[in-house]
């Protein structure tokens, strides 16, 4: 669970009962820095001089808002839209997209009118009737160390378990779940977790839970009756690779309950980068050891106007064959939905 270094509060976000909540929570905290705005202007009142600084600040900042807008943003292929609940992250993994998403929005930010927010999907769901319409609640976020005292997901899980239209998914990086295993989520939502090997989680995902950590939340979540998935990413091909990703599997399949109601999906993704991103990540972390050598690498052209850096190919299919073979021979009632 996370707790803040300072809380700020956005106008109109005490007028909630999860703005209050949290009020009440950290106020009598003489370690915690409260700063109630009459503007929306966060980011003078983050300490640092430079991003070094300021990134380190924002990642011990709370913000806690109300969503203005209404209009979700699309989250093709794994959804059609955002859940727009929750942006920003506590955890400071070196790789992380959001470096270059949020680059300077460090800091977790709380949107505490959640029942407009559902209201808006529902909206969304009857527009797509009678499609199944989907909806990702982290897609720029990791919203689990602060579901202790939002209770945020939890209301959408609840939103979304009275649904026949709606489902609802999202993905961590820690094992804050304990608020969520009696929801009532009649098999609505899917809950994926983002695993990777000991090294990788201690050289480059910082103040994230440790694997035994999440491979024991998930067992929980499965437990509970819900949908659950694994998003082996980034992986990096470093010499032993296979070794430590194949004692992973084995390791989380030891765990799992065998009679699970849903199949666990799995989805692996290598490890990439942007030139921008390369850029902003050499600056926050410029100790870090990533593999960022262009030279190494090819370049792929992007979707979205830009290119990345990417395994070569002979070594990615390499990756491809290894991951399909375990993950096959593994598990038994399981779902490869891509490895790229």
């Amino acid at each position: 669970m996370f707790i803040p270094k300072r809380v700020i509060f956005e106008k109109s976000s005490l007028d909630y009962e999860i703005g209050q909540n949290i009020y009440s929570r950290f106020k009598e905290n003489p370690n915690i820095e409260i700063i109630n705005l009459s503007s929306n202007k966060v980011k003078q009142h983050i300490p640092g001089e430079n991003l070094y600084d300021f990134y380190r600040e924002g990642k011990n900042t709370l913000v806690v808002g109300v969503k203005k807008g209404f209009k979700f943003q699309s989250c093709k292929p794994s959804a059609h839209y955002q859940l727009p609940l929750v942006s920003g992250c506590i955890g400071q993994c070196e790789y992380c997209y959001l470096n270059t998403n949020l680059g300077d929005k460090p800091y977790i930010k709380v949107n505490v009118n959640v029942e407009d927010i559902l209201n808006e999907a529902q909206k969304y769901i009857n527009e797509r009737l009678p499609e199944t319409t989907i909806f990702e609640g982290s897609a720029t976020s990791d919203p689990i160390p602060i579901e202790p005292y939002t209770n945020i997901l939890k209301k959408s899980i609840e939103f979304f378990g009275k649904s026949n239209n709606g489902r609802f998914r999202f993905v961590t990086k820690f094992n804050d779940v304990d608020t969520l295993l009696d929801a009532k989520h009649n098999g609505n939502t899917e809950v994926r977790f983002t695993i990777n090997t000991d090294r990788v989680i201690s050289e480059y995902e910082n103040r994230t839970a440790p694997i035994n950590k999440r491979i024991e939340a998930s067992v929980k979540v499965a437990k509970a009756g819900y949908k659950i998935g694994y998003i082996i990413a980034p992986v990096f091909l470093y010499e032993g690779f296979k070794e430590d990703y194949k004692k992973m599997l084995l390791d989380l399949n030891s765990k799992l309950p065998k009679d699970l109601e849903y199949p666990v999906t799995f989805e692996v993704i290598s490890h990439r980068y942007t030139t921008r991103a390369k850029n902003i990540i050499s600056e926050v972390f410029p100790e870090t050891t990533l593999p960022m050598v262009d030279e190494e690498r090819k370049y792929k052209h992007g979707q979205f106007g830009y290119g990345k850096f990417v395994y070569n190919k002979e070594a990615l299919q390499d990756m491809k064959e290894f991951f399909t073979q375990q993950i096959e021979e593994i598990f038994s009632d399981k779902v490869i939905l891509y490895i790229i």
